[in-house]
């Protein structure tokens, strides 16, 4: 009986890490966050010149109109794409920028972000892609659609400049996004 109980048990255990690591790949999940509420919103003014022409019986007069439109806009301090790591397993597409917020802080959003998923997710800043040193965002909420992550008040962007779509557990990369 002692000679069957350390191959069950091994069995069980390599079964049990195999499900944990493969499962996400069979997987997908999607998430649609709005924009943060309190992001700075500033006003964004854009000229547009209409030219109008009228004719009279001997002469033709031209007049200009300025048409003034108040718009807001987010501003965006940094933004990147995700670049995949091309090794047809591990992938991540879309767009990460940071957006400031009204309190002085800054959110990640990711936005039409596709990756493929797996065990652990995480969402780092670093400053490589090999995660020496990083600001750790937060769980991936998602493979699928617009999220975002809030960034801890005193990050340097200029010294954590990369986002990266890291897997904890087996310490992979999956995608990266530069910003700038």
């Amino acid at each position: 009986m002692n000679k069957y109980l350390i191959p069950i048990i091994a069995i069980a255990i390599i079964g049990s890490v195999s499900v944990f690591a493969i499962s996400p790949y069979f997987t997908e999940s999607s998430i649609d966050e709005a924009l943060p509420t309190d992001a700075v919103v500033q006003p964004m003014m854009e000229e547009t010149m209409m030219e109008e022409t009228m004719m009279e019986e001997t002469m033709m007069e031209e007049t200009m109109m300025e048409e003034t439109m108040m718009e807001e806009t987010i501003p965006v301090s940094y933004s990147g794409t995700f670049i995949g790591v091309g090794d047809g397993i591990h992938d991540a597409q879309g767009d990460a920028y940071t957006i400031p917020l009204a309190d002085g802080g800054n959110v990640l959003r990711l936005e039409n972000f596709k990756s493929t998923n797996g065990p652990d997710l995480y969402v780092y800043l670093a400053t490589d892609d090999d995660a020496s040193e990083f600001v750790n965002l937060g769980e991936l909420k998602a493979n699928k659609g617009n999220q975002n992550y809030e960034i801890p008040v005193d990050t340097d962007l200029t010294k954590y400049n990369k986002v990266l779509i890291w897997c904890q557990a087996f310490s992979v990369l999956f995608g990266s996004a530069e910003l700038s």
